[in-house]
């Protein structure tokens, strides 16, 4: 279920996908949020570079496994633009992060790929579930897909 505070949130993932896009990466912002509401730490992709692991989920990961107690970790909140990839699902099942909500699902991302023309990526999109046994996931928000949509779709022309 997603609430009027999810959406702030989640507002603010697609505010950083437009900033990597801006900067000439991939159009994906997440941000992580503790129990009582604080955004304990956002950022945006970083593949354009050429290291495609540099994505904000995971860096989310590193940094909670990193800074916070695995109590308040299994109690925050990753709000995502894109639902994690299978890379960023198994770092944030790994690291004990919790509840993840997302604006656009894999599959609309690689739909919309498809419907561009774009190469299939190496990698199987598989949705969180099949990656973490027991993730707590709501998503995608129609409202906020297209958006994500039009920004893929940016950087898709951008690159042609």
């Amino acid at each position: 279920m997603i609430s009027e505070t999810d959406l702030i949130y989640l507002k603010r993932c697609v505010e950083l996908a437009g900033i990597a896009l801006e900067k000439g990466d991939e159009p994906f912002g997440s941000v992580l949020v503790s129990v009582t509401g604080d955004v304990l730490f956002e950022d945006h992709n970083h593949v354009a570079g050429g290291d495609h692991t540099q994505h904000p989920e995971f860096t989310i990961a590193r940094w909670a496994a990193n800074h916070l107690p695995l109590e308040e970790r299994s109690k925050a909140t990753v709000y995502t633009s894109g639902e994690h990839c299978p890379m960023c699902a198994a770092a944030h099942g790994w690291v004990g992060l919790g509840r993840i909500v997302y604006a656009s699902s894999s599959k609309q991302l690689t739909d919309w790929l498809s419907d561009m023309g774009a190469a299939p990526s190496r990698v199987r999109n598989l949705a969180i579930g099949e990656v973490i046994k027991d993730a707590v996931v709501d998503g995608p928000v129609a409202e906020l897909a297209e958006q994500v949509h039009k920004l893929h779709q940016r950087s898709f022309d951008a690159k042609q």
